[in-house]
Formats: structure tokens, C-alpha cells, sequence
């Protein structure tokens, strides 16, 4: 007997045992496995792609990208649909699985759409259920749209749906590797499917290995292989819900050392394939309906390039860029600077400050990140805003501000604002009311960070942190308050650290916060920054807003970036856009491999000697090569600092030893190629070419008169040149 037979058979025999059930209700033949594809199809195609559905299941039993002869889905045994996840009372554990489900309607309604429906659905362990899952596929032009509206008429709340879904997710050869890339903490990150999966949920918690990509991260995921991929989007920006871009490896992996996937087609008799679901997780109500955001699929040529550029396309439909003030939109660097830890150590008093603000101007850094300024330290009272007697009087901070910009040194202060220190008699008397609750009521906690003393470094007496609400209108009402206290200060902007995430939460489920519950607590980041906007515009409408790797949506708000770093960092935010404030961390005291890399890819240097607890001066190497980095992009601000980045597109550059590079174009398209020898010891000769080139002159950050360039740049040991077409 052939696979898809036995499956066949198999998926009928669970559904006459469903029917067998006494406290199952409806039709027994509801049900149909993926193994019993129909002889017909129902199926969308352009120039591009072709995707076809089962007409009776309306599973997804074929996807194609036809341009390439890309089969990424081709076994209709492995067909999927979608999943429910419905608890009972007494049992978590029910399912609504759509392959065992008949289409109530499968029909094409033109050219380029599929109307699709389910009813009635059959769940594992809790009967027929009154709900209707109604979605829509189009496809045009090379994009495909999913669209769904979940109507739930039962009385159990429905936790998550897992729609689209792709059963038998194909490499374009079987040799060809394949990876996930996302969005995170300011880079792009990438973890590979194909032909290694590694699980991320733990083996006691899942059956098959398992990987998510979470859209409070990213709204997208890319699939990439080699010179193609194809981009999956969450289509919705105002973050209603999370949403999981879900890969899991069925059966699992060949060996647990190389985590190496299956081969063939199967392994042991079972099939081997790769399940793609976007689980959305909707909490939609016993008798409500509930939209669920858009999914988008659309395939290209190239590299990972190529796939942001379709998210590009989409986000100019709805980014609209954040004022700046003008001194953040030149060449300029930082000096971060923390005053106090949690340990009460007191390092810099408020009346110390001017020996660091003088060392700034005189060496034309233009602005200092105040860390730990607020009462308690670093990681400590918050949200607290106010400052701390121990580092001296809220006058003498604010004359030391003022003073520092009068000397053209702009302050920043550090904040935190979504958490609350579970220490504090704030935190006990009133800000408990606000703590984000799972779903038994207990608080959620966040553990904390360690500083300074042998004590808290171990973690015994480390503060840890109530994670609050920011969907609550009153903490919202609470926070902009402390914020107006940051305001009077009289700083010319402030930095949200950790303003990029929530810890463990992703759901408040207290029923005393303002709405009803589950809340998406991401989805009050924006109401909450756009309360604060509103009150520093009445101070302030230069008043800069800087995060600490917010997401893409929320740079909109939060447009000054700070980030770090590491060798296989790839600059996702720049190629999105050339021209943003983006701002990454220096702490080596000869760090010129991480200079090398601000000057690749635009960012601004933010001095952190000594872990941002030291002077400028204290690390003069790296302060006088980043010094000649920032004239350099000053003197060539046309090639390097207002031209759109292209990172490697555009220019090839070879060399006979470790090398990085990166392309700019100008105004007028003339063109610049940064090119950084990696090599820490020898120099290395690089050539780069350039479609159609005109005149070409090089300089370097140590001779930055502009030379013509040779055929080959004689590059020393961690250094950098610059090639600029005139």
C-alpha cells in the first residue's frame, strides 16, 4: 500500500472515530485527511505563481513560483489548511484541525481570487463547535493575500488560529540551503531551516522541532535560498495581536549532534517535510468576530536585499517619518555616561558632570546619554523620573544641562518606563495596580540586571522589576506625568532603553486595567508614545525621542536608534532607510574594527569607555580614529552621510585578504565604495569595480585629501578607504 493511500485510509478511520464519540455532535463525515486530496483543484496562477486548493478540504495542496521552477509545496498528501486552538474547561489540549474539516464553500470568484469557508467546525475533545472561518486568496501580480474573518458563535474563547498554512515547504533543490531572516535589536537575524533545523522550544514541550519568528520583532520573515527567497508579511502595523511565523520539522532531525534534516522524502517510512503556519493569537471571544490581519506572500531574485526591498514597498504606504531635530541630521557623535547603579555608588554627582561635558565640547562630541541620573540609579525606581538626593539637587542637574548645551553639548536622558521596581514602597502602595497578570492572576516579573558588587553580580540581591501595562489608560496617564518631570529638566532629548520589548509578557490578563482582557500589551506602545510626544511638543517640538532598538513601527516615534553590534551583523534599519539616526555603541579601547563598521554602514559613534562609566579621554585610540572618521564623512558628506546606502549592491571589490564593503550613491548618482581591510595584521590590496565609472578619487580617514584612485588601494591592517566618483 502507497503512503498516500494508507493516509487516506488513516484520516477517514479518525474521523469514524470522532464519530464513535458520544459527546461529538453534527455530520461524522465533517472531516477529510490531507492524504484525500480530491481529483480536482481549484487554483490561481499568473506569470509568477500558482498556488491550487483542494476543492472539497480547501487545503493548499500546490504552490509554485513558476518563473524559476521553484515546487515549494508539491506532495497534496501533505496538504494543510488551517488550526484552531479552542480550550475546554477542563482541557487545554483541543484543536480544531483543518485537515479534518469539509470546505463549506471553495470557490473561485474571478481571476485572481479564491472565496474559502468552514463551519461547524470538529474539535479533538469538544464536539462540533459553532464557528466560521471565512477566508480569502488573492493573487496578483506575484503577490499572494491572505485574508480570513473568524466568527466564534460557541461559548469557549478561541486562543489561536493558524492560518495561512503550508505542509511540505520545498528548498528549490535538494541541495539548496534555505534560511529564515527577521528583523531584530536593530540587525537582521537569520537561522537556518534547511539542511539543518534547529528546535528552539525544548524537546519536552514540543513533538516535532520547532522555531518561531514572533512580529513583535518583525512583521516579516524572509525564506531565503540561494539567488531567491520569499517574503512573508503580517500586513498590519498597529500590532492588534502577536503573530508567530511557525516552521516545524516533521518527523524531526536524522542525528541530535549535526541536526541535520531528512534527506528524501521520508526517513523510516515517514514522511520528512517542512510545515510553514502564521499563528495568530487572537483570544477572539465566545459570540464576537474578529478580523485577522492580512498575510502576504510574495517571492524575488536575489538575496535578502531583494526581500526587504518588498517590505520597503509596503511600509511607504503607511511610515510617516518622525521630525528631527536638525543637529541630529549631521555628523555627530556621543558620549554615554552612567552616574549611578542600583548598588548606590554614586560615582558622578550632578555637580561633577562639567569635567565630562567640557571634554565632550572640546572634542566635538555633540551629545551625552545620561544613564542612571533618576532616583535609585540604573535599574532601579523605575518609572520614577525624579532625580536622586544622592547625586546631589534637582537645581544642580539642571543648571549642569543647561550649562552643557549652552556649550553646544546636548544632554539625553536615560529612562525606563515599563517596569516598576518590585522594591519600592511606589511599587507596593500603588504601581501593583497597574502589573501586567497571566492567566491565574500572578503577575508576571521581569528578573532584573546585576551590578557592581560581588552580591547583586550573583543575583541575590538583584532588583527585579513588575512588568506594567502600557495598554492601561491610567499607567499611561501615570507615566506621562513622571515624563513631565524629565521634561522640566530643561535636556534637549531623552532615550527609552529597553523600549523594544516587554520581557516575558505578551498578554495582560488583569480585569482592572481599563478594558477588557486579554490585552496585547505591545499595542499600547504606540497610544503611550504618542501621549508623550504630545507633552514634549508643549515644552519642546525639537525635543528629541530616541529608543534603544525600537521596532520598525516604532521609529516612527522613536526616530534616533541605538543599538549594538558584532561581526556578522548585517545593517537591515540603514538599507531600509539611508538617512535615519542610527547610533551604535564603541567600548575598545583600539576599537577600530567596530569604527570600520559605523563607517560601512552610516551609524552614529556613541563613546563608551569603560562600559559608558569613563571619560572621553580615557580611550584615545579609539577616540582619535573615530575622530578622524567622523571628518572624513564630514568632508564627503554628498558620497557618505546624505546619499542613499546601498550596502554591497552596485560595486564589486575583491581582494587578497579579509575584506568588508559598501556603496553609497549621491546626489546626482555619483557613487562611493567603502572598503575596510578585516585583516588584523597584514594590509591587503582591494579592487573595486563600478559599472560605467567616471572619475574616481580615494581617500582615507588617516589621508583624507582625495588622491585618484589606483587600480589597487594598498589598505593597511584594520583600516579603511573610500573610492568617490566625480
Amino acid at each position: 500500500m502507497d503512503r498516500r493511500t494508507f493516509n487516506k485510509i488513516a484520516g477517514w478511520a479518525a474521523v469514524g472515530a470522532l464519530a464513535e464519540r458520544s459527546d461529538l455532535k453534527g455530520d461524522p463525515l465533517s472531516g477529510v485527511s490531507p492524504g484525500a486530496a480530491s481529483d480536482s483543484e481549484v487554483i490561481l496562477q499568473d506569470q509568477e505563481l500558482l498556488v491550487a486548493f483542494d476543492a472539497t478540504s480547501g487545503a493548499l495542496t500546490r504552490f509554485e513560483r513558476l518563473t524559476t521552477e521553484w515546487k515549494i509545496e508539491q506532495r497534496p498528501e501533505l496538504a494543510a489548511s488551517f488550526r484552531l486552538l479552542a480550550p475546554l474547561p477542563h482541557r487545554r489540549d483541543n484543536f480544531v484541525l483543518g485537515e479534518k474539516q469539509r470546505g463549506a464553500k471553495i470557490v473561485k470568484v474571478s481571476e485572481h481570487k479564491v472565496q474559502l469557508q468552514w463551519k461547524n467546525l470538529v474539535s479533538e475533545h469538544g464536539g462540533t463547535l459553532p464557528i466560521t472561518l471565512d477566508a480569502t486568496v488573492t493573487l496578483e501580480g506575484g503577490l499572494l493575500t491572505f485574508e480570513a474573518t473568524l466568527q466564534n458563535d460557541s461559548p469557549l474563547t478561541i486562543e489561536t488560529l493558524d492560518y495561512p498554512c503550508f505542509g511540505d515547504v520545498h528548498p528549490p533543490l535538494p541541495d539548496s540551503r534555505m534560511t529564515s531572516e527577521h528583523m531584530w535589536y536593530g540587525n537582521l537575524v537569520g537561522d537556518e531551516l534547511y539542511p539543518h533545523f534547529h528546535n528552539e522550544k525544548g524537546y519536552w514541550g514540543v513533538r516535532f522541532p520547532l522555531k518561531t519568528i514572533d512580529s513583535k520583532q518583525s512583521l516579516f520573515c524572509l525564506i531565503q535560498a540561494p539567488a531567491q527567497g520569499i517574503y512573508v508579511g503580517m500586513h498590519d502595523a498597529s500590532q492588534p495581536y502577536l503573530l508567530q511565523f511557525t516552521f516545524e520539522q516533521h518527523p524531526g532531525i536524522v542525528d541530535s549532534v549535526a541536526e541535520e534534516v531528512p534527506p528524501g522524502a521520508e526517513i523510516s517510512g515517514i514522511p520528512a517535510h517542512l510545515k510553514l503556519h502564521t499563528c495568530h493569537f487572537v483570544f477572539t471571544q465566545p459570540h464576537t468576530t474578529k478580523k485577522i490581519a492580512p498575510v502576504v506572500m510574495r517571492p524575488y531574485d536575489g538575496d535578502w536585499h531583494a526581500g526587504i526591498d518588498v517590505y520597503k514597498q509596503w511600509r511607504a504606504t503607511w511610515f510617516k517619518p518622525a521630525h528631527v531635530p536638525s543637529w541630529t541630521e549631521d555628523v555627530h557623535s556621543w558620549l554615554q555616561l552612567q552616574v549611578n547603579t542600583p548598588e548606590e555608588d554614586y560615582s558622578i554627582p550632578y555637580r561633577d558632570l562639567m569635567p565630562y561635558i567640557e571634554e565632550c565640547a572640546k572634542n566635538g562630541v555633540r551629545a551625552i546619554q545620561l544613564v542612571g541620573w533618576n532616583r535609585g540609579g540604573q535599574d532601579r525606581g523605575d518609572p520614577s523620573q525624579d532625580t536622586d538626593p544622592g547625586l546631589g539637587t534637582w537645581q544642580e542637574l539642571h543648571e549642569a544641562i543647561a550649562r552643557a548645551q549652552a556649550m553646544g553639548v546636548k544632554i539625553i536622558l536615560f529612562g525606563k518606563l515599563n517596569w516598576a521596581d518590585l522594591t519600592t514602597e511606589w511599587y507596593k502602595k500603588e504601581l501593583y495596580k497597574y502589573e501586567c497578570t497571566d492567566p491565574y492572576g500572578i503577575p508576571y516579573q521581569h528578573g532584573g540586571y546585576s551590578y557592581l558588587t560581588p552580591t547583586q553580580l550573583a543575583g541575590i540581591n538583584t532588583r527585579r522589576r513588575a512588568v506594567m501595562d502600557m495598554l492601561s489608560p491610567a499607567y499611561r496617564d501615570l507615566i506621562t506625568r513622571e515624563f513631565g518631570k524629565l521634561l522640566a529638566l530643561g535636556a534637549a532629548g531623552w532615550l527609552f532603553d529597553e523600549v523594544c520589548h516587554h520581557g516575558p509578557v505578551e498578554y495582560n490578563f488583569s480585569p482592572n486595567h481599563g478594558y477588557a482582557p486579554p490585552g496585547y500589551i505591545y499595542k499600547g506602545d504606540l497610544p503611550l508614545v504618542r501621549q508623550l510626544r504630545a507633552a514634549a511638543d508643549k515644552v519642546n517640538p525639537d525635543f528629541l525621542f530616541s529608543g534603544e532598538a525600537p521596532q520598525d513601527w516604532l521609529l516612527q516615534y522613536y526616530p534616533l536608534c541605538y543599538f549594538r553590534i558584532n561581526a556578522g551583523s548585517r545593517p537591515v534599519c540603514r538599507y531600509i532607510d539611508s538617512r535615519a539616526p542610527l547610533m551604535v555603541s564603541v567600548t575598545g579601547f583600539d576599537d577600530r574594527e567596530k569604527l570600520n563598521m559605523l563607517l560601512l554602514y552610516r551609524y552614529i559613534i556613541s563613546y563608551e569607555p569603560y562600559y559608558f562609566k569613563g571619560h572621553l579621554t580615557d580611550f584615545p585610540l579609539t577616540l582619535a580614529y573615530g575622530q578622524k572618521i567622523d571628518a572624513l564623512r564630514g568632508r564627503y558628506k554628498d558620497w557618505l552621510w546624505d546619499a542613499e546606502f546601498h550596502d554591497t549592491l552596485g560595486a564589486e571589490v575583491s581582494a587578497d585578504g579579509a575584506h568588508r564593503y559598501t556603496v553609497f550613491v549621491g546626489v546626482g548618482g555619483k557613487r562611493a565604495v567603502v572598503v575596510v581591510n578585516t585583516e588584523p595584521k597584514n594590509g591587503i590590496a582591494a579592487r573595486v569595480r563600478l559599472p560605467n565609472p567616471g572619475r574616481l578619487v580615494a581617500a582615507t580617514p588617516e589621508e583624507p585629501d582625495a588622491v585618484p584612485a589606483p587600480a589597487e588601494l594598498q589598505i593597511p591592517p584594520r583600516s579603511a578607504a573610500v573610492v568617490m566618483e566625480q
